[in-house]
């Protein structure tokens, strides 16, 4: 399903340690992929791998973010992320508050915005003659 360019989302993130949990939030900040990430206390998963039942504890995070920022999201948790197969699942926000959508907004780069930086960057780098 299609979401709209600037709808807000959470997007929960399983992580195997205290410390990875932290290191792809603080990842998410610094890229502007996302506004806020939540570190939740361990948990314990149970899940199908490889044809078997498994267990183990986890951390969730849940990232407040923007759709139109999902796929990068995405391949930056991928490939940062120790599991094979990370848990990487948006969820829409259907209402917020205002004041509130309006701060996620400001945090959370647009493609746009992305794309506009890159431009401006390669523009100010030397060609190579």
């Amino acid at each position: 399903m299609m979401q709209s360019a600037r709808q807000p989302c959470v997007v929960m993130i399983t992580a195997a340690s205290q410390v990875e949990a932290q290191g792809l939030a603080r990842l998410l900040i610094e890229e502007r992929l996302a506004a806020c990430v939540q570190i939740l206390p361990a948990m314990h998963s149970l899940y199908m791998w490889q044809g078997s039942i498994e267990q183990s504890d986890e951390i969730l995070l849940l990232v407040k973010t923007m759709f139109d920022v999902f796929p990068r999201l995405e391949e930056t948790i991928k490939r940062r992320h120790s599991y094979d197969t990370p848990e990487i699942i948006a969820l829409p926000i259907i209402r917020s508050s205002a004041a509130y959508l309006s701060w996620m907004m400001k945090h959370v780069s647009s493609v746009d915005e992305k794309t506009e930086r890159e431009i401006i960057e390669r523009e100010a780098t030397p060609a190579i003659p």
